[in-house]
């Protein structure tokens, strides 16, 4: 019995020496750097280093129209969120029922979309111009941002189909889930963004 643990023992000891040797030459061959991808240039960060606060502030010169939207979003989002919003290989987009409670919290299967979960439409322009499309971002001019948000705005019912949005009207409008939400004013902690 000795005998049998004593050669289990060695033949364990000899496995984990050899997979030992063999992660040590693994990170070895490993280079500093992955050497992936490249540095971003300077023109790459200028167009995508914008901040658009919740009041508007930061929002760029601009315009679109829903009409416009629509065209572009069938060109450059259709396929990743569905012919109209509805959903596809990505987020749902479209949809105001989120329940009478705002359960999300407590609900992972509630979905949130643009129209019953995001509250404020200036950060809508800020994610769709910093982010999409999802293979390209920061691809999108301020022109396209904007008329994508009046469209995204208008297939969820909260600006009409003739709405023109910039930094005036953008501002202005009320996303029907502002109330569930609260500014973090917190001071002298981690800044939570």
């Amino acid at each position: 019995m000795k005998t049998v643990i004593a050669t289990a023992l060695v033949a364990v000891s000899a496995s984990a020496f050899a997979l030992a040797q063999s992660g040590a030459r693994a990170s070895a061959r490993q280079p500093s750097r992955l050497e992936i991808g490249r540095a971003a240039t300077a023109d790459e960060i200028r167009k995508l280093d914008i901040d658009v606060m919740p009041d508007g502030r930061g929002l760029p010169p601009g315009r679109g129209t829903v009409a416009e939207g629509a065209t572009i979003y069938a060109a450059k989002c259709r396929s990743c969120h569905g012919a109209n919003g509805e959903g596809g290989a990505f987020d749902r987009l479209v949809g105001r029922d989120s329940g009478p409670n705002f359960n999300f919290a407590m609900d992972p299967k509630l979905v949130k979309t643009v129209g019953n979960y995001w509250p404020y439409a200036t950060t809508l322009y800020d994610y769709t111009y910093r982010a999409m499309p999802f293979t390209q971002p920061g691809t999108l001019t301020p022109n396209e941002t904007y008329s994508l948000v009046a469209y995204i705005l208008a297939l969820n019912k909260i600006v009409p189909d003739d709405a023109v949005m910039d930094q005036a009207t953008l501002a202005k409008v009320v996303m029907p889930a502002r109330d569930r939400f609260v500014v973090d004013n917190r001071r002298g902690g981690k800044v939570v963004k």
